[in-house]
């Protein structure tokens, strides 16, 4: 198990080990969500996004405008 401290302004570093286990790098996003009392932070990574692509049935345009506005983000 890991640890983190909190800042005063409610940032936290994960630590490298699951960074490079997770594949989360500078810029990648991350998909934070309460479960059962707990917090949950999901990187959005490449690998995650074509994991879920299709479970919506939009017939990839949902993909297609989430990686263009992560070039976007990317160029900022």
């Amino acid at each position: 198990m890991e640890k983190a401290v909190v800042t005063v302004k409610g940032q936290i570093v994960i630590p490298s080990k699951l960074r490079r286990k997770f594949g989360i790098k500078k810029g990648t996003q991350v998909f934070l969500y309460e479960k059962q009392g707990e917090i949950c932070i999901k990187p959005l990574t490449d690998e995650y996004i074509h994991n879920v692509a299709g479970i919506t049935g939009t017939k990839g345009k949902l993909l297609k405008a989430l990686k263009e506005d992560k070039e976007r983000e990317r160029k900022l």
